[in-house]
Protein backbone atom coordinates (compact mmCIF):
# COMPACT_ATOMS: atom_id res chain seq x y z
CA UNK A 1 0.00 0.00 0.00
CA UNK A 2 2.70 2.46 1.17
CA UNK A 3 4.47 2.08 -2.19
CA UNK A 4 1.74 2.41 -4.20
CA UNK A 5 1.09 5.81 -2.85
CA UNK A 6 4.46 6.93 -2.33
CA UNK A 7 4.92 9.15 -5.56
CA UNK A 8 1.66 11.80 -4.31
CA UNK A 9 2.21 11.08 -0.45
CA UNK A 10 4.27 14.48 0.10
CA UNK A 11 1.24 16.46 -1.51
CA UNK A 12 -1.46 14.46 0.02
CA UNK A 13 0.30 14.96 3.69
CA UNK A 14 0.82 18.45 2.92
CA UNK A 15 -2.72 19.08 1.53
CA UNK A 16 -4.36 17.08 4.07
CA UNK A 17 -3.05 19.00 7.24
CA UNK A 18 -3.19 22.70 5.77
CA UNK A 19 0.98 22.73 6.14
CA UNK A 20 0.85 22.19 9.52
CA UNK A 21 2.99 18.56 9.45
CA UNK A 22 6.46 20.57 8.37
CA UNK A 23 5.64 22.52 11.87
CA UNK A 24 4.83 19.08 13.59
CA UNK A 25 8.33 17.74 12.72
CA UNK A 26 10.17 21.21 13.17
CA UNK A 27 8.83 21.36 16.81
CA UNK A 28 10.23 17.05 17.26
CA UNK A 29 13.56 17.61 16.44
CA UNK A 30 13.96 20.91 18.15
CA UNK A 31 12.87 19.25 21.45
CA UNK A 32 15.77 16.65 21.19
CA UNK A 33 17.80 19.28 22.56
CA UNK A 34 21.23 16.91 20.99
CA UNK A 35 24.59 18.44 20.38
CA UNK A 36 25.30 19.28 16.66
CA UNK A 37 26.93 16.30 14.82
CA UNK A 38 24.91 13.64 17.16
CA UNK A 39 23.56 10.90 15.26
CA UNK A 40 19.47 10.51 15.13
CA UNK A 41 18.29 8.06 12.66
CA UNK A 42 15.05 8.38 11.33
CA UNK A 43 13.19 5.23 11.57
CA UNK A 44 10.31 4.68 9.20
CA UNK A 45 11.27 7.70 7.39
CA UNK A 46 9.01 7.54 4.15
CA UNK A 47 10.01 10.12 1.49
CA UNK A 48 12.26 11.38 3.97
CA UNK A 49 10.91 14.80 5.15
CA UNK A 50 12.64 14.16 8.81
CA UNK A 51 15.51 13.41 7.68
CA UNK A 52 16.08 16.83 6.10
CA UNK A 53 14.75 18.39 9.25
CA UNK A 54 17.27 16.89 11.06
CA UNK A 55 20.02 18.03 8.89
CA UNK A 56 19.03 21.14 8.82
CA UNK A 57 19.52 21.33 12.64
CA UNK A 58 23.24 19.59 12.15
CA UNK A 59 22.74 15.87 13.62
CA UNK A 60 23.78 13.09 11.39
CA UNK A 61 20.90 10.95 10.56
CA UNK A 62 19.43 7.97 8.27
CA UNK A 63 16.31 6.40 7.40
CA UNK A 64 15.20 3.00 7.84
CA UNK A 65 11.37 1.88 6.36
CA UNK A 66 10.02 -1.26 5.24
CA UNK A 67 8.90 0.27 2.04
CA UNK A 68 11.11 0.18 -1.13
CA UNK A 69 8.52 2.40 -3.21
CA UNK A 70 8.73 5.02 -0.13
CA UNK A 71 12.90 5.18 -0.23
CA UNK A 72 12.87 5.42 -4.19
CA UNK A 73 10.71 8.68 -3.93
CA UNK A 74 12.50 10.20 -0.77
CA UNK A 75 13.61 13.77 -0.76
CA UNK A 76 16.94 13.62 1.23
CA UNK A 77 20.96 13.10 1.03
CA UNK A 78 20.85 11.32 4.70
CA UNK A 79 21.61 7.16 3.92
CA UNK A 80 18.13 5.25 3.49
CA UNK A 81 17.99 1.51 4.56
CA UNK A 82 15.10 -1.05 3.53
CA UNK A 83 14.91 -2.38 7.15
CA UNK A 84 11.88 -3.78 9.80
CA UNK A 85 11.63 -1.46 12.45
CA UNK A 86 11.33 -3.95 14.73
CA UNK A 87 14.58 -5.74 13.58
CA UNK A 88 17.04 -2.38 12.81
CA UNK A 89 20.50 -3.30 11.65
CA UNK A 90 21.94 -1.05 13.98
CA UNK A 91 24.46 -1.72 16.92
CA UNK A 92 23.31 -1.25 20.66
CA UNK A 93 23.28 2.16 22.09
CA UNK A 94 24.43 3.72 18.89
CA UNK A 95 22.21 6.65 18.51
CA UNK A 96 22.04 9.87 19.97
CA UNK A 97 18.28 9.86 19.61
CA UNK A 98 15.54 8.62 17.42
CA UNK A 99 12.67 10.11 15.62
CA UNK A 100 9.71 8.25 14.22
CA UNK A 101 6.90 10.05 12.33
CA UNK A 102 3.03 8.69 12.17
CA UNK A 103 4.32 5.21 12.21
CA UNK A 104 3.26 3.20 15.14
CA UNK A 105 -0.21 2.66 14.23
CA UNK A 106 0.93 0.63 11.67
CA UNK A 107 3.27 -1.52 13.63
CA UNK A 108 1.26 -4.87 15.44
CA UNK A 109 3.61 -4.85 18.23
CA UNK A 110 4.43 -2.02 20.05
CA UNK A 111 6.18 -2.86 22.93
CA UNK A 112 8.79 -4.95 20.81
CA UNK A 113 9.28 -2.17 18.86
CA UNK A 114 9.34 0.52 21.75
CA UNK A 115 12.41 -2.23 22.91
CA UNK A 116 13.73 -1.83 19.57
CA UNK A 117 14.31 2.10 20.40
CA UNK A 118 15.52 1.38 23.62
CA UNK A 119 18.23 -1.21 22.20
CA UNK A 120 19.76 1.23 20.05
CA UNK A 121 19.30 4.39 21.90
CA UNK A 122 22.11 5.42 24.01
CA UNK A 123 21.65 6.05 27.58
CA UNK A 124 20.83 10.29 28.15
CA UNK A 125 20.01 9.62 24.49
CA UNK A 126 16.45 11.49 23.47
CA UNK A 127 13.54 10.13 21.14
CA UNK A 128 11.08 11.98 19.38
CA UNK A 129 7.65 10.50 18.21
CA UNK A 130 4.60 12.07 16.16
CA UNK A 131 1.81 10.25 16.02
CA UNK A 132 -2.35 11.35 15.21
CA UNK A 133 -4.46 11.96 17.81
CA UNK A 134 -7.78 12.89 18.86
CA UNK A 135 -9.10 16.31 20.35
CA UNK A 136 -9.97 16.04 23.78
CA UNK A 137 -12.67 18.41 23.15
CA UNK A 138 -16.17 16.52 22.50
CA UNK A 139 -17.05 19.10 19.93
CA UNK A 140 -13.75 19.30 18.52
CA UNK A 141 -13.19 15.00 18.26
CA UNK A 142 -16.71 15.64 16.76
CA UNK A 143 -15.23 17.53 13.79
CA UNK A 144 -12.05 15.60 13.64
CA UNK A 145 -13.97 12.57 13.13
CA UNK A 146 -15.51 13.95 9.77
CA UNK A 147 -12.81 15.29 8.51
CA UNK A 148 -10.23 12.52 9.29
CA UNK A 149 -12.44 9.44 8.59
CA UNK A 150 -14.92 11.51 5.45
CA UNK A 151 -12.74 14.17 4.08
CA UNK A 152 -9.23 12.73 4.29
CA UNK A 153 -10.49 9.48 2.45
CA UNK A 154 -11.90 12.00 -0.19
CA UNK A 155 -8.19 13.80 -0.45
CA UNK A 156 -6.55 10.52 -0.91
CA UNK A 157 -8.87 9.50 -3.73
CA UNK A 158 -8.45 12.81 -5.55
CA UNK A 159 -4.85 13.23 -5.42
CA UNK A 160 -3.76 9.63 -4.88
CA UNK A 161 -5.26 6.27 -3.83
CA UNK A 162 -8.56 6.55 -2.05
CA UNK A 163 -8.37 2.90 -0.59
CA UNK A 164 -5.38 3.70 1.10
CA UNK A 165 -6.77 6.91 2.78
CA UNK A 166 -9.76 4.80 3.72
CA UNK A 167 -7.33 2.80 5.50
CA UNK A 168 -4.89 5.40 7.34
CA UNK A 169 -7.89 6.89 9.48
CA UNK A 170 -9.15 3.88 10.46
CA UNK A 171 -5.71 2.92 11.43
CA UNK A 172 -5.59 5.15 14.62
CA UNK A 173 -7.95 2.13 16.20
CA UNK A 174 -4.89 -0.05 16.41
CA UNK A 175 -3.38 2.72 18.95
CA UNK A 176 -3.49 1.67 22.93
CA UNK A 177 -4.40 4.53 25.10
CA UNK A 178 -1.84 7.53 25.35
CA UNK A 179 -1.11 6.78 29.04
CA UNK A 180 -0.94 3.05 27.93
CA UNK A 181 1.32 3.94 25.39
CA UNK A 182 3.28 6.59 27.73
CA UNK A 183 3.86 3.34 30.77
CA UNK A 184 4.75 0.90 27.42
CA UNK A 185 8.24 3.12 27.18
CA UNK A 186 9.04 3.53 30.49
CA UNK A 187 8.86 -0.12 31.07
CA UNK A 188 11.36 -0.20 28.08
CA UNK A 189 13.49 1.94 29.75
CA UNK A 190 12.75 5.42 29.00
CA UNK A 191 12.60 8.80 31.46
CA UNK A 192 10.96 12.27 31.17
CA UNK A 193 8.46 10.50 29.45
CA UNK A 194 5.65 13.36 27.73
CA UNK A 195 3.24 13.89 25.78
CA UNK A 196 2.48 16.94 23.37
CA UNK A 197 -0.96 17.71 21.81
CA UNK A 198 -0.70 19.38 18.46
CA UNK A 199 -2.95 21.50 16.23
CA UNK A 200 -5.89 21.40 18.48
CA UNK A 201 -5.24 17.44 19.69
CA UNK A 202 -5.21 16.03 15.67
CA UNK A 203 -1.97 15.34 16.50
CA UNK A 204 0.78 14.45 19.42
CA UNK A 205 4.38 14.88 20.30
CA UNK A 206 5.80 11.76 22.40
CA UNK A 207 9.24 12.66 23.92
CA UNK A 208 11.41 10.89 26.75
CA UNK A 209 14.59 9.89 27.43
CA UNK A 210 16.73 6.85 27.89
CA UNK A 211 17.63 5.65 30.81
Amino acid sequence: MFDAIAPRYDLVNRVMTFGMDVGWRRKAVSGLNLPRGSFVPDIACGTGDFCRELMRWGYRTAGFDMSAGMLKKAKTHAPLILADALALPLGNACADGLTCGFALRNVTDLGRLFAEFARVTRPGGRIALLEVAQPQSRMLRAGHRLYFHRVVPLIGGVLSDANAYRYLPRSTGYLPPPDQMLKMLEGEGFICVERKLLALGAAQLIQATRR
